[in-house]
C-alpha cells in the first residue's frame, strides 16, 4: 500500500526562542508556539506517531485533537550531552564546542550521542513503524528537527542540515509498497 507521510516538527519552546540545544530536556511548548500552531492547517491523517517529549505530545494533541498520538521512544531528539540547555553564547569559548563545530556538527556530542547512534535509533524506529502500519495510508509523525533531518537524509540522501525545518513546519513524501520514497516537498501548513 502506498503511504503519504507528514514529518512535522513540534511547536516552539522557550529553548527554541533562546536558540538552546534542547534534546533530552523535557520542555513543553511556550505560548508563542501554541498560538503559531493554531494558525496552521495540518493534513488529515489516519494515525499519529510522536516522540515521548512533552513538546511533541503537546503539538500532536493540538494539531490532531481527535487522534490519540502513539508515543515512540526511538523518535526522540539527540542527547546533546554537555551542550544540553546551552546556546552559542554559553559555549563560544568552550574548546569541546569549537572541536564539534570544526567537525561540521558531525562529531559525537561530549557526554551525549553520536550521529551514528542517532541514525541507528531513529531509522530502526521509523522502519518498525512503517512495517507496523503497513495498512495505513496517511501518517503524521510529530517529532524533532534532528529526527526529521536524520530520516530525510537517510531516505533521500544529501546533507543532514539540508533538511532543517522550523517549528510547526515539516515535509511530506510518499512511500511505495516496495519502499521507494518519492515526492518530497517542504510544508509550511499555512491555511
Amino acid at each position: 500500500m502506498e503511504k503519504t507521510i507528514h514529518l512535522i516538527r513540534h511547536g516552539k519552546t522557550q529553548g527554541n526562542i533562546e536558540k538552546r540545544y534542547i534534546g533530552v530536556t523535557d520542555e513543553g511548548l511556550c505560548q508563542e508556539g501554541i498560538d503559531a500552531l493554531k494558525n496552521k492547517k495540518y493534513p488529515e491523517v489516519d494515525i499519529v506517531f510522536c516522540s515521548p517529549m512533552s513538546r511533541c505530545v503537546e503539538t500532536a494533541r493540538l494539531i490532531y485533537p481527535n487522534i490519540h498520538p502513539i508515543v515512540v521512544a526511538g523518535l526522540k531528539e539527540t542527547n546533546f550531552g554537555e551542550f544540553e540547555g546551552k546556546n552559542y553564547e554559553d559555549l563560544e569559548n568552550n574548546p569541546k564546542y569549537e572541536e564539534w563545530l570544526e567537525s561540521g556538527g558531525m562529531a559525537p556530542f561530549p557526554g551525549g550521542e553520536s550521529s551514528i547512534e542517532v541514525k541507528l535509533r531513529t531509522m530502526a524506529a521509523f522502519n518498525k513503524l512503517m512495517y507496523a502500519s503497513k495498512d495505513v495510508e496517511y501518517i503524521a509523525m510529530v517529532v524533532h528537527g534532528g529526527t526529521i533531518m536524520t530520516i530525510l537524509s537517510e531516505l533521500f540522501g544529501g546533507e543532514y542540515y539540508n533538511y532543517h525545518v522550523e517549528n510547526g513546519k515539516g515535509y511530506t513524501f510518499e512511500l511505495s509498497h516496495n519502499g521507494v520514497c518519492t515526492g518530497l516537498r517542504p510544508r509550511s501548513f499555512d491555511r
